[in-house]
């Protein structure tokens, strides 16, 4: 198996952190930038979410892509286009053409994130393979903290300044291309006479998994979008909503440096319970509408992300024979982008904000009940992949 050394990991890990940035380094300036290209309140919404549904509509062909390609090849491709089409949506007038470019963004940021996972796959193995998609995970959660926060800063400047860190993902093209090798595979699963291929190749072993990821991204967003007008109406403005949200990702990132930890120790599935409770417990707490409060439900939110979103992707990559994982983990991010893109919905429950953070806690609970009747899964021996 081929190697990857310090500054390939760290290639890979700065790649994962494209994945949430693609939506959120326009957001601090979203007003100025819908301004700027003459986009209606409602229009603007759009320029954050097309990217999710890109993803959802992509996410099967890019599986595709890649089982012919490679993960390597698709990765290169990926990053070529995501920096392309981002920085190209701040010069485009026309409204038609700037929604079609940041679905097709979408497109290249469903080949990032599914190679990105697999290449960490394909180098890494059992323990050393968690610990790196637990990695991934940070990566991801603080890509969030700092290209907010980035993004912020250059909005106050420009409007437009925003577009330019999309030019990241050429910078980590560089960085992949001089530090990461294309690995060389025998691409067959090691079976246990005990698990049939049907049950690890996309059926009812990583259909949990999806079912999962979409849920999760459900949960989180919900508090995502609802946040910001539920702590206005608490005397915050928007540089402490900002905070506040920043605050959560930080937890998360903790939350994911345990995760293998948690999951040697409880299993996959009770620790996807564990994270549906913590969805649970915080949007009770988010429902009190104390901000004390509901800083504490932030530290319970982020604990569930944290715990639940590199967990999905460890579940995908193990129970997924080589020959089909890549495509596995194509769906996987069709499923993680689904549930952004669906929790735009919830804000659509009659009621106050309140009444949307309980239907959204009670969901989380019964979800974590259903998946602790499936704990016995944990105990199947899952197949080794070379």
């Amino acid at each position: 198996m081929t190697k990857l050394g310090n500054l390939g990991a760290f290639a890979l890990m700065a790649v994962a952190c494209l994945t949430i940035m693609v939506g959120c380094v326009i957001v601090p300036g979203l007003p100025d930038i819908a301004n700027q290209l003459h986009l209606s309140p409602q229009q603007s919404s759009w320029l954050v979410t097309l990217p999710s549904l890109g993803v959802v509509i992509f996410g099967a062909p890019v599986g595709r892509v890649m089982k012919r390609l490679g993960a390597y090849s698709v990765l290169i491709i990926g990053l070529v286009l995501y920096g392309a089409l981002g920085i190209i949506g701040m010069w485009i007038e026309n409204t038609v053409v700037l929604f079609a470019d940041r679905l097709v963004l979408g497109g290249a940021t469903a080949m990032v994130m599914a190679s990105g996972t697999a290449l960490i796959s394909d180098f890494y193995q059992g323990s050393q393979r968690l610990k790196m998609i637990a990695l991934q995970g940070m990566s991801i959660e603080l890509g969030g903290v700092i290209f907010l926060a980035i993004g912020g800063i250059l909005a106050k400047m420009h409007w437009s300044f925003p577009f330019y860190l999309y030019l990241m993902a050429w910078v980590f093209l560089i960085l992949v291309v001089f530090f990461v090798p294309k690995p060389r595979l025998s691409h067959h699963g090691m079976t246990n006479s005990s698990i049939k291929p049907e049950e690890t190749t996309g059926k009812e072993q990583v259909r949990i998994v999806y079912f999962a990821a979409c849920l999760s991204m459900i949960l989180f967003f919900t508090a995502v979008i609802m946040m910001p007008r539920f702590l206005s109406t608490l005397g915050l403005n928007e540089s402490q909503t900002g905070y506040f949200m920043a605050f959560i990702s930080l937890i998360a990132v903790g939350a994911a440096s345990q995760m293998p930890k948690v999951q040697h120790k409880l299993g996959s599935i009770s620790t996807l319970s564990l994270a549906f409770i913590a969805y649970a417990l915080s949007h009770a707490l988010y429902s009190s509408g104390s901000l004390p409060i509901m800083i504490v439900g932030a530290i319970v939110m982020g604990i569930g992300f944290g715990l639940s979103v590199p967990l999905v992707n460890h579940m995908i990559v193990e129970r997924s024979y080589a020959s089909h994982r890549n495509q596995n983990l194509a769906m996987l991010s069709v499923a993680i982008f689904l549930g952004q893109f669906l929790s735009s919905f919830m804000s659509y429950i009659p009621g106050n904000g309140r009444d949307t953070f309980l239907v959204a806690g009670i969901a989380a609970l019964i979800i974590a009940l259903l998946f602790l009747t499936q704990r016995k899964s944990d105990h199947v021996e899952q197949p080794k992949i070379s």
